[in-house]
């Protein structure tokens, strides 16, 4: 990895940690160990030491669950003050406070976007199986009722697993049930629903068995097909693995294809990860305070884990010789989902060897 000397860099600490438990978060669950306003602003001081003023700096109190804490204001008022220009949003807000904090949305919506992402596995029994919390299904339709009452555009994205099908319907029901098209057309916009295959990384690894196969999928609604399509952007929404696996093995070599902001994630333990990867122990780079800041960017730089070392320096081909099935009927959004499982594989064995 070449030495950091311009551009746009994150930093995002664990300062709350997450209401959830979701079996397929690629971040793994959240530790017991919280940082503290006084450790953002040491760690931010050091980040800025090191990388210097040509850098673009955005800070972030969160990487899990936004606005999880009681404090959330004060903390996004911290991100604007120890950051470079206003604080990342994306279109995440917390379901969990949306559900219980009234004044909550109106406060989003100020500092913007003016569109949240709903996630949902289900009707209300496996939608809580899958957050590993009873209540959080109940917690989403609230916070779609109280999106649009405060003027925001809920949009449901929604993760395609076997225990979804056979309740797919229903939750296409409560669509029109809630009458979400019509109620966000009247705030300007376009209701969007899409699914989502969830990414083989991390928690996920462990819900494969639950990846559809294609065989299951050639019935499912067209109505949540084109919506799919069109907010995606693209025709084809997934293809097996035994497909993706014949067009890995007859490509060349790819190059990675780096993230647009490269983040840092500092946990409440002080271990540190770059987004190229997760939060398993075969990606970490050091622990901010034991190894020094010099430390975290030489490991950087050097591709010095055995995540880094697979990633940029195992080809997709050998990736697919060793860890691919050549019949695989699985589904997946796209080679770069199906080499993530191949990474996490060859990296998990490597650690435990």
């Amino acid at each position: 990895m070449p030495r950091i000397e311009g551009g746009h860099i994150g930093v995002a600490f664990d300062m709350q940690g997450c209401p959830n438990r979701c079996r397929h978060c690629w971040l793994g669950p959240a530790g017991s160990v919280f940082l503290s306003c006084g450790d953002v602003r040491w760690a931010v001081s050091a980040f800025r030491e090191y990388l210097g003023a040509s850098i673009k700096l955005s800070v972030a109190t969160w990487f899990r669950e936004p606005d999880y804490s009681d404090d959330y204001r004060r903390l996004y008022d911290l991100e604007a003050e120890l950051g470079d220009g206003k604080p990342a949003r994306y279109e995440l807000l917390s379901v969990w406070r949306i559900a219980r904090d009234r004044t909550y949305v109106d406060w989003a919506r100020s500092v913007g976007p003016d569109t949240c992402q709903i996630s949902f596995f289900g009707m209300r029994e496996t939608n809580d199986w899958f957050h590993r919390r009873r209540g959080a299904f109940d917690d989403a339709l609230t916070a779609t009722e109280r999106l649009l009452a405060g003027g925001m555009k809920p949009r449901w994205q929604v993760f395609l697993t076997t225990k979804l099908l056979p309740e797919l319907g229903d939750l296409l029901g409560l669509v029109e049930q809630h009458r979400l098209f019509d109620r966000v057309r009247e705030l300007g916009g376009e209701f969007q629903m899409f699914l989502h295959l969830p990414g083989p990384d991390h928690e996920a690894r462990r819900i494969e068995e639950l990846r559809p196969t294609a065989d299951l999928l050639t019935n499912l609604p067209e109505t949540i097909l084109e919506s799919t399509r069109r907010y995606l952007g693209r025709k084809i929404l997934w293809k097996t693995e035994e497909t993706l696996h014949a067009e890995i093995l007859a490509g060349g070599e790819e190059s990675i294809i780096m993230p647009e902001v490269l983040w840092f994630f500092v946990c409440g333990n002080w271990d540190v990860f770059a987004n190229l990867g997760t939060l398993e122990e075969w990606w970490c780079l050091g622990n901010l305070r034991r190894d020094g800041i010099d430390s975290i960017f030489r490991r950087f730089e050097r591709d010095d884990t055995v995540g880094l070392k697979t990633l940029l320096h195992r080809s997709p081909r050998e990736l697919a010789e060793q860890h691919g099935n050549p019949r695989g009927r699985r589904v997946y959004s796209g080679r770069d989902d199906l080499l993530s499982l191949y990474r996490g594989e060859s990296c998990e064995r490597e650690w435990k060897c």
